[in-house]
């Protein structure tokens, strides 16, 4: 499973491991959050571009029987914050949601969802990433923007 997970050069110098090593920090990140229970998986890292995907089934539908929009901003919201991981010290910082938007644009019952994000802005304080979530087909389920806050540990 971890084999088809495309992680860049870029990505690995910046946190100084090899993949196998990335790939186990990113599992231990995510384990016993929203990523597990949504059943959320990495398919390409990058300081540029972020790849998550989530099963759409009966555990993200609303009670139509539809893929919930909260499930959809989850991802989308999920997707930035780890993509903003990507380009900060998560010894000397963390990264929290300040704003997101989203725009449901397709219903969905079943299948796959791709979220796609790509920096608008990536400055010291703030990052801003546009999250696309497509379907098998490459249509447009959901268009979404999330700005993220960078800011000091403690």
């Amino acid at each position: 499973m971890t084999e088809s997970i495309r992680v860049s050069h870029e990505v690995l110098e910046h946190f100084h491991m090899d993949q196998d090593t990335f790939l186990n920090f990113l599992a231990k990140l995510s384990k016993n959050t929203l990523l597990e229970t949504l059943n959320m998986t990495y398919t390409e890292i990058a300081s540029d571009r972020l790849v998550i995907t989530m099963p759409v089934n009966s555990t993200v539908h609303q009670p139509m029987g539809l893929l919930h929009g909260g499930a959809s901003v989850a991802l989308a919201e999920t997707t930035a914050s780890m993509a903003t991981m990507l380009n900060i010290n998560p010894e000397t910082h963390n990264c929290v949601g300040l704003e997101i938007n989203a725009n449901h644009l397709k219903s969905k019952r079943d299948g796959l969802l791709t979220a796609t994000a790509t920096p608008l802005h990536r400055g010291r304080k703030t990052m801003v990433w546009e999250i696309k979530l497509t379907d098998e087909d490459n249509r447009l389920i959901c268009i979404s923007r999330c700005t993220m806050a960078v800011i000091e540990r403690q």
